[in-house]
């Protein structure tokens, strides 16, 4: 399961509000593609919930955010933390992933 700070589902629900290119129903989908300095990236995408395939992927929902994962990424991302951060040097969602055995000097890779 992958969970979301405070922080985070705030940014995201004010992405989506903000935004008039995202229904109510949009979902959070995380997940991984290969690459990186380390192997793998995260990846974020806001979706429709058509999207979503009950086959390939799971579903949560945590404070009013529907986060979808398809079953390969959540093999190496399960337990996932994600976190947003805002600061003068650095801005955007960070990864705190308890199965990363090494993770770039930005954290958007990893390696298992």
């Amino acid at each position: 399961m992958i969970k979301l700070t405070a922080t985070a589902i705030n940014e995201v629900k004010d992405i989506i509000t903000t935004s008039d290119s995202y229904p109510e129903t949009t979902y959070l989908r995380v997940y991984i593609t290969g690459g990186g300095c380390s192997g793998f990236n995260y990846s974020l995408q806001l979706i429709e919930s058509k999207g979503y395939n009950p086959k390939k992927d799971s579903k949560y929902e945590q404070d009013g955010i529907t986060i979808v994962v398809d079953k390969k990424s959540a093999l190496y991302i399960d337990g996932t933390t994600i976190d947003y951060i805002k600061g003068l040097t650095k801005s955007g969602f960070s990864f705190i992933n308890p199965n990363a055995n090494k993770t770039c000097g930005c954290g958007s890779s990893f390696s298992v």
